[in-house]
């Protein structure tokens, strides 16, 4: 009997042993890839796609992380057939945005571009040459972390909000006539939204490409999409996240931040897009308090494609500009 009793004794022991380990590594492995997401290395990789990845390959990840790459600018707008200028818009603390100025002759308007995660402005070249072509200057902006601006990291849409506003506050003082018109894709769509939420910014009109509704739900998705459990993996992300940069992510919610939005809005989303789906984009839309549109685009991803398919993308676009009211 004596002996039975430390067996069990042994076994519940080991097995408390085996729990604390367990909850050390997922929390160890949370912190190392929560590390990994919002720090960008000067010779990591791109982004995988993760939708493509094999099994071993996807736990592979897990376990290891990725040195994403901190994103540069490979192309300019010259390249697409738009001049342009070089633009320094200083955020404090010695830190700085870099933005391309591309201009109209006769401009209706600005639309300041933001790209998305583990992204920089290249990316925005195929939708500037659009809000070109449709009479508006263009005024494409690294968020810090990106390209030419300055730092190696991302909150993903939480202090970018504030570069939103200092891009706002930079163009309302350089060019006080024109109508502001703030374009997001993904991460930037939500720092274009805390931004009207949290830093008093009113533009004229708002564009949401490819919008989450709440930070928890876009990291529970990179879980599912590698086909993998999201609890509680994409919460302690989500925790260790905040304690690494200094804010709470699970407040951190693009769809209750919609609820300031008064401005007329267009939401673009692809119906196919893994990654902030469609009920998050729905989400978003049915917060905005203002004049609103939403347009699906049928077979896209989290990428809507522009290049190549620009008049697909340009038409939804160009009834909304052309329906806003005058005036800057």
């Amino acid at each position: 009997m004596a002996a039975g009793n430390r067996q069990r004794r042994n076994w519940r022991r080991l097995g408390g042993i085996a729990l604390v380990g367990g909850f050390l590594l997922l929390n160890g492995v949370a912190w190392m890839q929560t590390w990994a997401m919002t720090h960008f290395a000067d010779a990591g990789q791109p982004p995988p796609h993760m939708e493509s990845l094999s099994v071993p390959q996807k736990a592979w990840l897990v376990l290891t992380g990725v040195q994403v790459a901190r994103p540069r600018n490979d192309h300019t707008p010259r390249d697409v057939g738009l001049a342009y200028e070089v633009r320094r818009i200083p955020v404090g603390s010695g830190e700085s945005l870099e933005a391309w100025w591309m201009p109209q002759t006769q401009p209706r308007g600005l639309v300041l571009l933001f790209p998305g995660y583990a992204s920089s402005k290249e990316s925005l070249l195929a939708r500037a040459v659009v809000f070109h072509d449709l009479g508006y200057d263009a005024l494409a902006v690294d968020f810090r972390g990106a390209g030419g601006s300055s730092g190696q990291d991302t909150t993903l849409g939480v202090r970018e909000a504030t570069d939103v506003a200092q891009a706002v506050a930079y163009a309302r003082q350089t060019w006080p006539a024109r109508r502001l018109v703030l374009y997001g894709v993904s991460m930037g769509s939500a720092a274009v939204l805390r931004a009207v939420a949290q830093e008093g910014v009113r533009p004229a009109a708002v564009i949401l490409e490819s919008p989450f509704d709440r930070l928890l739900t876009t990291v529970r998705n990179r879980f599912r999409v590698m086909g993998l459990p999201a609890f509680p993996s994409a919460e302690l992300m989500v925790f260790w996240g905040s304690v690494q940069h200094g804010f709470n992510g699970f407040a951190h919610n693009p769809a209750d931040y919609a609820a300031a939005v008064q401005c007329p809005a267009l939401v673009l989303h692809g119906d196919q897009d893994t990654r902030a789906t469609t009920a998050e984009a729905r989400a978003v839309y049915d917060r905005l308090a203002g004049p609103k549109q939403f347009v699906d685009f049928p077979g896209a991803g989290h990428d809507v494609p522009v290049a190549g398919e620009a008049q697909a993308w340009r038409a939804p676009v160009a009834r909304f500009l052309d329906g806003l009211p005058a005036g800057p």
